[in-house]
């Protein structure tokens, strides 16, 4: 599977800072120092709708995760999953009348338009739960053979207490757990389990669904969480950087991830540090497919929405804060797009130096990019108060808003 193209990233002089930011897993912040190439994999959509401003908000904090990781002169490795077989898409498809492969396709399509469209850095591996089933079969079949998996009427099951550190990544007791399994694709009332938690493996064929050669488990499909843990050890192997995805990742996805990583390998931890970025709201509820409560990106593309104006909307929340979407953020980020542009359209202006070490310093702790904002907004008022006689600033400011945050004025 292809990603899409990626945009240029304008050199900046000097160099960025490390980044300190919010671990899910030890519930604080740590420093990420990564070595020459910074390892990230971040979970990817399962494509039976298209892309919303939930799904933006997720890839954006990545986004700027990898660049101040460029800035700091490191190369990104970064892997992105597609679910492109999973229970949601299937009943969509059959909702809609229509042929899962190609619902698949068409949306993961459109969510790399989107992602053009915002700017996104795409990954170097971009990669479908169907391709990966070849690397997904021995995974399982090894799980089997480590006593960490067993089967139950045909389908295979991952048992929990084969991690010590089950629990690990989310730190919740075993009732908010069995509440969020039930509430996220697992089945925790399931008869015959040996702990309500334990999550699929392998899901053995059914009547009317696709399925694929397993091996000695039979035909069927893979279940989600071992999909990606197929697909980071492929690329990365254990201990590498950063696991993000939403906060709804958390647990079971996450959680799980990691013990089927850490059981397969006998290591410690599966990735150095879990983020989680929070959830977008619309009239009051987290938007989500299943509600249905959606503002799609390539809607507000369609009406005319400059692709900036989007992407300045996400950056004016805090990564990890929970928001709103309104028609007013979308209207304020609108209105400093037309400040900002108009500011560097001018041949000189104030010096613009401190104001990337500002942004620089903004995004290294913990991705505060309405810091990063507010420090550009105050350049732009100072240059429409008078502004300045360095010529070089308009286009170091240009540069700098391009290469940190990903907007292009």
């Amino acid at each position: 599977m292809h990603a899409w193209p990626a945009s240029e990233v304008p050199a900046l002089p000097g160099s960025g800072r490390d980044l300190r930011i919010h671990d899910t897993a030890t519930g604080g912040r740590v420093t990420l120092v990564p070595g020459p190439v910074a390892r990230i994999y971040v979970c990817g959509i399962t494509p039976y709708d298209a892309t919303h401003m939930g799904h933006a908000a997720t890839y954006n904090a990545f986004d700027l995760v990898q660049r101040v990781w460029l800035d700091t002169k490191r190369q990104v490795h970064y892997v992105q999953n597609v679910t492109d077989i999973d229970d949601p898409l299937l009943e969509r498809a059959a909702a809609n009348g229509d042929d899962w492969a190609a619902l698949a396709e068409r949306e993961t399509s459109l969510f790399r338009e989107d992602m053009t469209a915002l700017r996104m850095l795409p990954p170097r591996h971009y990669v479908g739960a169907v391709e990966s089933i070849p690397k997904i079969v021995p995974l399982v079949e090894r799980l089997r053979e480590l006593g960490a998996a067993y089967e139950l009427e045909g389908d295979i099951y991952f048992s929990v207490a084969a991690d010590p550190a089950f629990g690990g990544v989310s730190h919740l007791d075993a009732e908010a757990m069995r509440l969020l399994s039930a509430e996220r694709g697992g089945d925790p009332d399931r008869p015959g389990k040996k702990n309500p938690l334990d999550p699929l493996l392998w899901l053995a064929a059914r009547p009317g669904e696709p399925s694929w050669d397993g091996g000695s488990l039979g035909p069927g499909r893979p279940g989600w969480h071992i999909e990606c843990v197929a697909i980071a050890l492929e690329h990365f192997g254990m201990g590498f950087d950063v696991q993000g995805g939403g906060s709804d990742l958390v647990f079971p996805h996450h959680e799980m991830g990691a013990s089927h990583a850490q059981a397969l390998t006998g290591e410690h931890p599966f990735a150095k540090s879990y983020v989680h970025a929070g959830m977008v709201g619309l009239h009051g509820e987290k938007m989500s497919k299943s509600k249905g409560n959606l503002v799609f990106v390539s809607r507000l593309r369609r009406d005319g929405v400059d692709p900036a104006a989007i992407r300045l909307t996400l950056l004016a929340h805090h990564y990890r804060a929970d928001w709103e979407w309104t028609d007013a953020v979308l209207t304020e980020a609108v209105e400093r797009l037309g400040r900002w542009r108009a500011a560097v359209s001018r041949p000189d202006g104030p010096p613009a130096d401190a104001l990337v070490e500002e942004i620089r310093e903004a995004l290294a702790d913990d991705l505060d990019a309405p810091a990063a904002l507010a420090a550009v907004d105050r350049w732009a008022a100072a240059q429409a108060a008078g502004g300045g006689t360095d010529t070089g600033a308009p286009g170091l400011v240009s540069r700098a808003v391009d290469a940190l945050l990903g907007v292009a004025l």
